[in-house]
């Protein structure tokens, strides 16, 4: 599957600053002091809807780690996935009257165009989970072979679906740090099926759905079927960065279950840990102060706010506003501050001459080199801005330089007023 065409990053003069993140594992920053080359691997979307203004915060989250570690020197191999073969892909599709795969083509078209105008950086391999079927099978069937895994007596209910053992690990809850009764609470809202008969345990996760009526499978060794959800993030990424690779990266709400399984499927098929070196987190958006969700209908969607001619710098300025991993709202207000601050930097750009370039730009990349301090980076431009507007023409070549910084680390292109 064809990634999305990528923004043209320029160089910045001086030198990068090492990058540090949390990582969720830890529970603390750390350095992430990788090698020349850094392997990140970001969970994608399930093609079923437009993308809203959480789906942005998350990707925008990771063109930002990828743009710090581009400026510190490093080469970056990005694996993204969309798992065009879920339970939600289907319900839509059938609900609208069309065909799954017309609904998951179209949307990922959509989600193509918003990264795009979102000048956000694609990964290198853009992978669809219905083109890594035989991955997945030969995962499975690794699982199964080490006794990490069991199929149901089809004598249950007449379905002998594949489930892995979440205890196969004995670390298993140290990516996410949750407890048993967090597990329990997060795997029944987050996709899981406790309550499936025939399980050896609730937690026990689902691998290998044997065909239902009217859903589309695969062949395998097990009988027809499909995928379960978090065997092909595992998968994906392990046969294209290997284990322990550097970055795995999505929203906060899949630390568990998917990005705990993920790893544990990982490691229980390969014997080897850690599965990544850093688990990385994106906070929740929500609206108004309230947490934005299809069932309450206040979802902000990226294409709806380019419809309305919002320039996409004032959305990745709005998000930029906080911090990655502090939970946040969307509002009006937001994107009108974000507004105010774009023409403010604008005007002080326009000026050519301007307050001290190097220094604005260090304190840039000092701040973003700190788990992607990004309201300290916008303070930071403030000040030189605030500084150049009233009158400091120090540096000639001031406005040329700070446009380049902010193009290249913060991913704003500034037009200048």
């Amino acid at each position: 599957m064809h990634s999305w065409s990528s923004p043209v990053v320029p160089s910045v003069p001086g030198d990068g600053v090492p990058l540090r993140l949390f990582d969720t594992a830890d529970g603390a920053v750390r350095d992430l002091s990788p090698g020349p080359l850094v392997r990140m691997y970001v969970c994608g979307i399930t093609p079923y809807d437009t993308t809203h203004l959480g789906h942005a915060a998350t990707y925008l989250t990771f063109d930002l780690v990828y743009r710090q570690l581009l400026d510190a020197g490093h080469a970056v191999h990005y694996v993204q996935n969309t798992t065009d073969v879920d339970d939600p892909l289907f319900e839509r599709a059938e609900r609208d009257g069309v065909d799954w795969r017309t609904l998951g083509d179209a949307e990922t078209d959509r989600f193509r165009a918003d990264m795009e105008a979102l000048r956000i950086l694609p990964p290198q391999q853009y992978v669809a989970a219905t083109e890594t079927i035989d991955e997945v099978i030969e995962m499975v069937d690794e699982l199964l072979k080490r006794g990490h895994a069991y199929r149901i007596d089809p004598e249950v209910d007449g379905y002998s679906d594949v489930y892995y053992r979440h205890r196969a690990t004995p670390e298993f809850g140290y990516e996410s740090g949750y407890d048993d009764d967090e597990m329990a609470a997060a795997f029944a809202e987050r996709g899981g099926d406790p309550d499936r008969e025939g399980k050896e345990h609730p937690l026990d996760a689902l691998l290998w759905r044997v065909r239902r009526p009217g859903e589309p499978s695969w062949d395998s060794p097990w009988g027809e079927g499909r995928p379960g959800w978090h065997i092909e993030c595992s998968a994906i990424a392990r046969r294209r960065l290997g284990m322990r690779f550097d970055i795995q990266g999505g929203g906060s709400d899949l630390a568990f279950p998917h990005h705990e399984f993920s790893a544990a499927h990982a490691e229980a098929a390969s014997g080897e840990r850690p599965f990544a070196r850093f688990y990385v987190h994106a906070a929740m958006i929500g609206l108004d102060g309230v947490k934005m969700s299809k069932s309450l209908g206040n979802l902000v969607r990226v294409q709806t706010l380019r419809d309305q001619g919002v320039d996409p710098s004032l959305i990745r300025l709005g998000l930029a506003a906080g911090h990655y991993r502090t939970d946040r709202s969307w509002s009006v207000e937001i994107l009108e501050a974000a507004r105010a601050r774009y023409q403010r930097w604008s005007r002080a750009i326009a000026c050519g001459a301007g307050a001290d370039a190097d220094a604005a730009i260090a304190a840039l990349r000092a701040r973003m080199a700190d788990d992607l301090d990004t309201p300290g980076a916008l303070e930071a431009i403030d000040t030189w801005a605030a500084a150049t507007l009233e009158g400091d023409s120090s540096d000639e070549d001031a406005g040329a330089s700070v446009a380049t910084a902010l193009d290249a680390l913060l991913g704003v292109r500034i037009t200048a007023a």
